[in-house]
């Protein structure tokens, strides 16, 4: 029997409905929205649709003057797109792992970068890291997502989350960090050693310290991303 066909290719590759609902992962590191009225999408996620959809990208004052500077500063890495109509859209971020969750009247904050796509019941606000921006040119930008509704976020890799405590707080590299619990308020500190100020080291480690009860994301992977252009 011949192998490698193309008629084997096409089967084995071929889209199928799971019957998932509206977000349905047709592989790891690819997002279907099965529409039936809107989403908001990472801009330049989409990868292919079919049907009857229109793409708006978010009006840079649509969410008021206060959101203004943060556009100005945050580069592509928070800017959103809304997907409505009728049809399958496919989203996918640099070949990066998706997660989906359904938020039930819970807050939540993403990296920017990370965020692939929410339903537009899930309220949302972008924010910048609070001491960041005098460190890092723009600043880390994360947008913090409430209320109830799927949520899809992607990762280099598997995620692994840290449960934090009041007896056991967690730092993590701010480059390395997906998504916190929305009860957390990350603190930035600086990490100075030696190699700081030998051989070619270029200033300070910037880290990110979390206290109290919640969670935090990590990935096995520093992603430089929230510059500005």
């Amino acid at each position: 029997m011949s192998r490698y066909t193309l008629e084997d290719f096409v089967s084995q590759t071929c889209q199928q409905d799971r019957g998932q609902g509206l977000f349905e992962l047709e592989t790891p590191r690819m997002l279907e929205l099965n529409l039936d009225g809107s989403v908001w999408t990472k801009m330049g996620s989409m990868v292919s649709y079919r049907g009857n959809v229109k793409f708006t990208r978010e009006g840079i004052m649509d969410r008021g003057v206060g959101n203004l500077l943060k556009k100005a500063v945050s580069g592509e890495g928070a800017r959103l797109t809304k997907a409505e109509g009728r049809g399958q859209v496919y989203l996918a971020d640099a070949g990066k792992k998706i997660t989906i969750i359904r938020l039930q009247e819970e807050t939540i904050s993403i990296n920017g970068s990370d965020l692939l796509a929410f339903e537009p019941s899930v309220q949302f606000d972008i924010k910048m890291m609070k001491r960041v921006s005098g460190m890092l040119s723009g600043g880390l930008f994360n947008v913090r997502l409430a209320g109830s509704g799927l949520v899809a976020f992607t990762t280099h890799y598997d995620p692994v989350t840290l449960l934090v405590t009041p007896e056991n707080p967690v730092i993590t590299d701010p480059n390395a960090t997906v998504a916190w619990s929305g009860n957390l308020e990350p603190n930035i500190r600086m990490d100075v050693s030696l190699k700081t100020f030998v051989g070619r080291g270029s200033g300070e480690s910037i880290q990110t310290e979390y206290h109290g009860n919640g969670f935090v994301v990590i990935q096995p992977y520093e992603e430089v991303a929230f510059q500005a252009g």
